[in-house]
């Protein structure tokens, strides 16, 4: 069943994992906006969400009916938004390439090789790929990157990340981003100075490492907070998160920001126009 026709300038967008948490808050911020409509849904075959309408949670039937056929999803969709999983993201992706719709990805999680075939990809189709959608999280990161440089020498950086049970991966897509802008503005390679886990007898602390530190439990959305500890001061900056509301409306923005982009690569910094 399709939705209705929407207005002429509307931006026409399918949902990933429209069941989800996530899902249902982007069917939401789609359903409140004025400029984009909720045009197909899609959600992996056996889900018990197939064939029901993509809003009827919310008791405001859409007439997008969820599927797990992508071509029905994104036949009369010009933009994907994906916080699903690795890999059915890049299933996701291949198709889309095919159909020319660009996509926003949320995902985390994605291997070396992953990524690699999400920048392939991207030459032909425009792609907004970030680990976290927040506008507030962007901006702490561009926050960090002038801490790191302002603070490149006598101060040890640590990361500490917390979120709900339900998050399979670790450390969150988030943090390892913190990790990644920190150590370009010093100059490190991420992959050299990380260090994920300390038990027993560790030794003194590299002062050239960034540690993480992660915590599960309860419902928590997502706080982050990087600490940089020198002699005599501490400096945290933090952004935490009470609702995935500011992941949907980000995405938003990121879909209307591909609105008339050629094929690449982008990111939040492009989006929020944070790039020098």
């Amino acid at each position: 069943m399709s939705a209705a026709a929407p207005a002429a300038a509307a931006l026409r967008v399918c949902v990933a994992g429209a069941s989800g948490r996530m899902g249902q808050m982007l069917v939401e911020a789609l359903r409140d906006s004025g400029d984009c409509v909720l045009s197909g849904a899609l959600d992996v075959a056996g889900s018990r969400a197939i064939g029901q309408d993509a809003a009827g949670f919310a008791g405001q039937p859409s007439g997008v009916t969820i599927t797990a056929d992508l071509a029905q999803g994104l036949a009369d969709s010009q933009f994907l938004i994906d916080f699903t999983r690795p890999e059915g993201t890049l299933a996701h992706l291949r198709e889309c390439a095919q159909r020319g719709v660009a996509v926003v990805i949320g995902t985390t999680g994605f291997s070396d090789a992953q990524k690699a075939e999400i920048a392939e990809i991207a030459k032909q189709i425009p792609v907004m790929l970030a680990p976290n959608m927040s506008v507030g999280v962007n901006v702490t990161l561009k926050l960090l990157e002038m801490a790191a440089k302002a603070l490149s020498t006598g101060y040890d950086i640590e990361i500490v990340e917390a979120h709900h049970r339900h998050k399979v991966d670790a450390p969150s897509g988030t943090a390892l981003k913190m990790g990644e802008v920190i150590a370009d503005a010093l100059g490190r390679d991420l992959k050299d100075c990380a260090v994920y886990a300390r038990e027993g007898v560790t030794g003194e602390r590299d002062p050239s490492s960034i540690g993480f530190a992660t915590v599960r439990g309860g419902d928590i959305v997502g706080d982050h907070t990087v600490l940089f500890a020198g002699t005599g001061e501490r400096i945290e900056i933090t952004h935490k998160s009470s609702s995935r509301v500011t992941y949907a409306q980000g995405s938003l923005r990121a879909v209307r920001f591909l609105a008339g982009k050629p094929a690449g690569l982008y990111d939040m910094f492009d989006v929020l126009g944070l790039k020098p």
